[in-house]
């Protein structure tokens, strides 16, 4: 049975403690319901016959589309509307849940995990969650993961990742004996997480350097946006989680829609379903229609060949070396929007 952390127990218990462009053909399960089977790998989640695939070492079952509860999420106008596409992203089998303490509007005051509070704390079984944390300092990182939970409205989380990962330095901190990572895989351990990942949005070699510590169960990196000239990100990323066990999951799939004229964004959805090695992808939602959008694409996927993936590699080539967005800057954190 897990332990119930109120904030004095629980401070006091851890205070002790390139594109790729290789045809790939993925295997789905065809079939939903609590019965559901990924290959000998049985699903305690409900796809509602989504296409789905297993996270890596984890073992666990998830539809290939995450919901990406971050920026688009916070823009929904109220509380009420944000609910009401989450209770129907859940009733048509998107389960896999991405937050993170710092997703917050600065503007408006939502908060993302808050918003999920309301419906984690009737639907927690349903729902495979996971949330982010910023800090590096080891006592703040424990803060943060404590209010976490409360505004989640749980004592448990599916997938407790390291956010934004930026540098070989920034690895050396997370790493140290007593740091983050010490602190994460602790609660671990407890049973406060099942797993434990992290995120990044650049430095490959920073990434590479979290996955060769072969402690961690799962990483989300971004995909379309990096300088391909410099850095062959997934080229180098996925092997090396593959290597591990990993599950790997992308994001940003859809950021070229602001920057390339007439590109279609279901197009982009299903060019990052087709690329070799990611378990699945994690997609910014804002209303109920963009999440029957994106049921429509998991429900009638079909992989891009190599010669397709290959034409919208040269398409999306330009966007690649684009240098004047800021989620391509050095430093750049995901949460906080105005």
């Amino acid at each position: 049975m897990r332990k119930n952390y109120s904030r004095r127990k629980f401070i006091k218990q851890t205070l002790s403690a390139g594109v790729a462009i290789a045809g790939a053909q993925v295997a789905f399960s065809q079939r939903s319901g609590s019965d559901t089977t990924w290959g000998r790998v049985k699903n305690k989640y409900d796809p509602k016959g989504l296409p789905t695939s297993v996270l890596g070492k984890t073992g666990v079952v998830i539809p290939r589309i995450a919901i990406g509860l971050g920026s688009r999420f916070l823009n929904i106008a109220t509380l009420d509307e944000a609910i009401e596409m989450c209770n129907y992203a859940l009733d048509n089998g998107l389960y896999y849940w991405d937050t993170a303490h710092s997703y917050v509007n600065s503007a408006t005051g939502a908060i993302s995990e808050e918003r999920l509070g309301h419906i984690v704390k009737n639907r927690r079984k349903e729902i495979f969650l996971s949330t982010k944390i910023t800090a590096r300092d080891p006592e703040k990182a424990k803060l943060e993961i404590e209010d976490s939970l409360k505004r989640l409205q749980t004592d448990h989380l599916d997938m407790l990742k390291i956010h934004s990962v930026e540098s070989v330095e920034d690895v050396n901190g997370i790493c140290r004996k007593g740091g983050v990572l010490d602190i994460i895989s602790k609660l671990k351990e407890e049973g406060v997480t099942r797993f434990i990942g992290f995120s990044g949005h650049g430095n490959a070699r920073a990434l590479e350097a979290m996955v060769d510590t072969g402690r961690f169960d799962s990483m989300l990196f971004a995909m379309n946006h990096y300088d391909a000239d410099k850095e062959n990100r997934q080229g180098t990323l996925i092997p090396a989680a593959k290597e591990k066990g990993m599950g790997i999951m992308l994001m940003k799939t859809v950021r070229p829609k602001e920057t390339i004229p007439g590109i279609d964004v279901k197009e982009l959805v299903r060019f990052a379903l087709s690329l070799e090695g990611p378990d699945g992808i994690a997609v910014g939602m804002d209303s109920k229609k963009v999440v029957d959008s994106n049921l429509e694409i998991l429900r009638n996927f079909k992989p891009m060949t190599a010669d397709e993936k290959l034409k919208f590699a040269m398409l999306l080539s330009p966007y690649f070396r684009h240098e004047n967005l800021p989620w391509m800057k050095a430093g750049y954190h995901d949460g906080y929007w105005s």
